[in-house]
């Protein structure tokens, strides 16, 4: 990258609170558009600092993030319930940011949400659907698992968790090396 190229480094103001082994890959100014917030968004090794939040949305905890290439759209995960191994997660409400110098900032996003994921799975359940995932977070060993279901699918339903924990259960013997 030649010396013109270069972006500025983020403002110290601008600076999150980072964790001792947390490092700023990307940053981008927002500015107020349709639906937009003012500040500055922040990616980092161990998640994305959004304006507003005190604290970093882990790359394991976005749901979806679109780049419009003008806006980013980030939809965080909402826990729902815990179960025996697995988290049930729900779509949190879509935070959308206007990014007129986006720089690497949604490369980033896109690369460190899809990286994050080990294993995901679509599957039908008595009266619904959903997708069960297996999540990388940063400093923990192992996977975190989490299921999302579609609208309309009964989550309350013995038959519907019986057959997640059925789902999660062969998934997790799947994705576990033989010589562990």
């Amino acid at each position: 990258m030649g010396l013109f190229n270069r972006r500025p480094k983020l403002p110290s103001a601008d600076r999150p609170p980072l964790a001792a082994d947390e490092r700023v890959l990307a940053w981008a100014a927002a500015g107020t558009g349709e639906g937009g917030n003012d500040g500055v968004l922040v990616a980092s090794n161990r998640g994305l600092w959004l304006p507003g939040r005190v604290e970093r949305l882990g790359w394991h905890d976005i749901l979806k993030a679109v780049w419009s290439g003008r806006e980013l759209t980030v939809t965080p995960a909402e826990p729902v319930a815990e179960r025996d191994g697995y988290l049930v997660v729900a779509d949190g409400l879509p935070e959308t940011y206007l990014l007129v110098d986006p720089g690497d900032l949604p490369h980033q996003v896109r690369d460190r949400v899809t990286g994050s994921v080990a294993y995901t799975s679509h599957h039908e359940m008595p009266g619904g659907s959903g997708r069960i995932a297996a999540r990388r977070v940063p400093g923990v060993d192992g996977l975190t698992w989490t299921v999302r279901y579609d609208p309309g699918t009964p989550t309350d339903d013995e038959d519907v968790a019986a057959e997640t924990a059925r789902l999660v259960a062969a998934a997790r013997a799947a994705t576990t090396p033989a010589d562990v």
